[in-house]
């Protein structure tokens, strides 16, 4: 049980699969925002942003022909299931936001204090 919100909770399983994966290869400077999150019939749309500082951390999180970031996709999309008890259709896109992790503003609205 948590007071944290189903969002929050989407975007923390994309972003632990990420570290579970690249561990040291990038840094923390990576989030992820839940950009649509909804429910339509028996299915859970979640659309996830993944931020980061540098074209490299991009390329690093992609893969070689997308085979990175389409392992972090099933294997967060397989959790959210079982946390949301709802089969979940999972779309991920990384984007190059140099500085957010120095911006207050952006830091808020991604929902650091």
């Amino acid at each position: 049980i948590t007071d944290r919100s189903s969002r929050f909770l989407a975007a923390e399983l994309v972003r632990e699969k990420i570290m579970r994966q690249l561990g040291a290869e990038v840094p923390y400077q990576i989030t992820v925002e839940i950009e649509d999150f909804k429910q339509q019939g028996h299915v859970l749309h979640i659309h996830a942003l993944i931020l980061v500082e540098r074209d490299g951390q991009k390329k690093i999180i992609i893969g070689d022909k997308g085979e990175r970031i389409k392992r972090i996709g099933q294997e967060a999309r397989k959790d959210m299931e079982v946390l949301f008890d709802s089969k979940v259709m999972l779309n991920l896109w990384v984007k190059v936001k140099s500085g957010w992790s120095d911006d207050e503003r952006a830091l808020h609205s991604l929902g650091y204090s």
